[in-house]
């Protein structure tokens, strides 16, 4: 019986909730960065915020959907539950480091204007 369907399923409802909540959290305390790179514009730190959010979505829903690809055929359950594993494992610890990976920029900038 081929569960690939399924598990597609399962995989898309997991890592869209995850990204979404990440996304929110991300949006909602990453505005005090920006604002701080331009204390006096807020409009302007809103809107490259929501520029941020949805660059983030576009993303790592795209990475989401492409990696849909490169599954092998899922034959059993425990070979279903393995995959989502791995997979949405991956989607996370390429969140953090994507995190990471912006805080570093924005902190090293910031130091560069003071």
């Amino acid at each position: 019986m081929n569960l690939n369907l399924v598990t597609y399923s399962i995989y898309i409802l997991i890592t869209v909730f995850i990204i979404i909540k990440v996304g929110l959290i991300c949006y909602r305390n990453g505005n005090i960065f920006v604002t701080h790179l331009v204390p006096n514009d807020e409009d302007f730190c809103l809107r490259v915020n929501n520029i941020l959010l949805m660059g983030y979505y576009l993303i790592n829903i795209g990475y989401t959907i492409i990696t849909l690809s490169d599954w092998t055929t899922i034959n059993s359950i425990p070979q279903m539950i393995e995959s989502l594993s791995r997979n949405t494992a991956t989607i996370v610890c390429i969140l953090a480091i994507l995190h990471y990976f912006n805080l570093f920029w924005i902190t090293k900038f910031i130091k560069n204007i003071k």
